[in-house]
């Protein structure tokens, strides 16, 4: 069917805005880059723009060099593992049971799971509640907080919804109990939804900062993005161990620039995997409220 002129005017304005708003969210993007790899002369002479100049890797040799840096990663790294996993685990048991219309508690409880969706604790009675569990300077919030969100529950639940009834009844006449129903049927066709919860929560997990700002003081438990923080903030933290000499190639800004993309590579990495699942998961998610 022919497009309009209407219709054509639209999609045409719509790509260029998306055009537009792509290069404006890539262009500070490939400015960090394009510091990390540039010599020091060349960053505090303001010759850097989009592509290294006097191209050099020993702000990249410094940053993965750094013990504190690695131990952070790998917190933040388990951390997002093993609470995507719990994540998804805890918001199937939840949501399969809130999709069955034979469930007469459902409904109830997504009230209040609508409720908990819009209104946010406040900070104080928060940080009093998870301190008396005690997860204060535990490393544990930060998986703990997060293993369950309203609006990803909601998500999943819509999504079970529309799984085949006709499946789950041959099943049930089988003997099939609902504890094996979702492990063995319900989860397994469920990629789609699992894949883009499991970006949600990953994202979520990976770059947490209140949290770990709020509740840990220990620096041996900080992780990434508090550690990129400390680098960011104190030219101390981020020039600990360097050679004191003239000839160092690197300088504070190309080690920040350095490690803000080293804090994001495995994000950019995991996306592309679950991207075709993405769209498909979202928007069979969000067909029903």
């Amino acid at each position: 069917m022919p497009e309009s002129r209407g219709e054509k005017v639209f999609v045409t304005g719509i790509t260029v805005f998306l055009i537009l708003f792509s290069i404006i969210a890539i262009i500070p993007l490939l400015s960090v880059i394009a510091t990390s790899f540039s010599s020091k002369s060349a960053v505090d002479m303001n010759l850097v723009t989009l592509w290294p100049k006097q191209f050099t890797l020993d702000s990249w040799m410094y940053i993965i060099d750094r013990p504190d840096l690695w131990k952070s990663f790998f917190l933040t790294l388990g951390s997002t593992v093993i609470g995507t996993v719990l994540a998804l685990l805890m918001t199937a048991l939840f949501a399969y049971p809130l999709s069955k219309p034979e469930f007469r508690w459902g409904s109830v409880i997504m009230v209040g799971v609508v409720i908990a969706m819009i209104f946010k604790a406040p900070i104080v009675p928060y940080f009093l509640t998870v301190r008396s569990i005690g997860l204060y300077d535990n490393p544990l919030v930060l998986i703990v907080p997060h293993i369950l969100n309203p609006f990803n529950l909601i998500i999943m639940r819509t999504f079970f919804k529309q799984f085949s009834k006709d499946l789950e009844e041959a099943a049930l006449l089988e003997g099939c109990g609902y504890f094996r129903m979702l492990f063995q049927f319900v989860l397994p066709l469920s990629k789609a939804v699992l894949a883009t919860l499991a970006l949600f929560y990953g994202v979520v997990l990976w770059n947490q900062f209140q949290h770990p700002l709020f509740f840990l003081q220990d620096t041996n438990l900080f992780p990434l993005q508090i550690k990129i923080r400390q680098f960011i903030t104190d030219d101390n933290v981020i020039m600990a161990g360097a050679a004191s000499t003239a000839d160092l190639n690197y300088n504070e800004r190309t080690l920040r620039a350095a490690t803000v993309i080293f804090a994001i590579i495995p994000i950019i990495l995991v996306y592309p995997f679950l991207q075709k699942y993405f769209v498909k998961g979202a928007m069979i998610g969000s067909v029903k409220g």
